[in-house]
């Protein structure tokens, strides 16, 4: 299971590759920038769920 830091630490690797992508082919249309962006989606989507699931209960 990941962790919540784990999570965190794999979007902002996630976000960096996209910056870079963005660079380099100028475009957030390219397929492999859009590609990009579902995968950071997809792990912020991952966070957001973890987030909810380990809400301490007051």
């Amino acid at each position: 299971m990941e962790t919540k830091e784990g999570i965190k630490f794999n979007i902002e690797q996630e976000r960096h590759k996209l910056h870079k992508m963005k660079q380099r082919y100028r475009d957030f249309n390219h397929p492999k920038v859009l590609s990009q962006s579902i995968v950071l989606d997809e792990l912020i989507n991952q966070y957001n769920r973890f987030l909810k699931e380990n809400k301490p209960i007051a």
